[in-house]
């Protein structure tokens, strides 16, 4: 297998904020800019599907990058293999299959997790 067997693509990027009231204005920013609709979830706010604005810090010293694969189970082992480490305790599973999990490296300040298409 090689890299290209994943479609790695990226699906989104996060945004940390302090807090619930300063991801609004971020999200509604970009809404008033550039027409992306902002979704209101329990941790975030989706501005569009591309700009996931957090209602407090998370991983990642400036905030996070989604990577979407084909098969998060498969590159993740391709990763492994590859050297690159995994933090297990943010795995998210869904039907007791893996839908995402963070990468242990920062890439210039962003967490990165992948997530299943």
């Amino acid at each position: 297998m090689n890299r290209d067997d994943f479609e790695f693509e990226v699906r989104h990027v996060g945004i940390n904020c302090e807090n619930e009231e300063e991801a609004d204005a971020v999200a509604q920013r970009f809404e008033d800019v550039f027409g992306f609709t902002k979704k209101v979830g329990n941790s975030s706010i989706f501005a569009g599907t591309g700009v996931e604005v957090m209602k407090k810090s998370y991983l990642g010293k400036n905030g996070h990058i989604a990577v979407a694969t084909n098969d998060i189970e498969k590159a993740k082992a391709y990763l492994a293999v590859q050297g690159i480490e995994f933090d297990e305790e943010t795995a998210k599973y869904k039907n007791g299959k893996m839908v995402a999990i963070y990468l242990r490296e920062e890439f210039g300040g962003f967490a990165v997790h992948l997530v299943q298409k």
